[in-house]
């Protein structure tokens, strides 16, 4: 496959995710796109299915290969586990944590919010227990953003 298919590949799978056409997702990713490719924007298929909260999306992607901690690039983004931790879809952070990610890698290479950090921030209960019970360490100390 050329690179000019490839990124046709991308930019349909992206416009899929959005749209949460988990059919469409899933005939492209059958017709050989990648689910680990960010778009223009540097936002992963992962990423962009996980801040939605899109379990069915999340589910397809990931048993198509996705890697659940690769942090997505655009200004406001971070990693999947961060961004379903944010909003509090617990099921989305099951998924992610039953597949593999880090429930203690920060975002911003590192140097931002651990998941645990924005499931306390936005009293996400559920999210916060499930990232505790994963291995998630709280903070050594309180953070005022937090």
């Amino acid at each position: 496959m050329n690179l000019r298919q490839r990124k046709k590949r991308t930019k349909r799978l992206m416009e899929a995710v959005r749209r949460e056409d988990a059919a469409a997702v899933s005939a492209l990713l059958r017709a050989g796109a990648d689910p680990n490719v960010p778009d223009r924007d540097r936002t992963t298929p992962l990423y962009q299915a996980s801040v939605n909260g899109s379990v069915e999306l999340v589910r397809v992607l990931l048993a198509a290969g996705a890697v659940p901690d690769t942090e997505s690039g655009g200004d406001m983004e971070g990693t999947p586990l961060c961004a379903a931790a944010a909003w509090g879809y617990h099921t989305v952070v099951h998924l992610l944590l039953a597949h593999g990610a880090d429930p203690n890698l920060r975002e911003g290479q590192g140097t931002g919010y651990s998941p645990l950090d924005w499931a306390l921030r936005g009293d996400h209960s559920q999210a916060a227990g499930l990232l505790l019970a994963a291995g998630a360490k709280p903070a050594a100390h309180a953070d005022a953003d937090i």
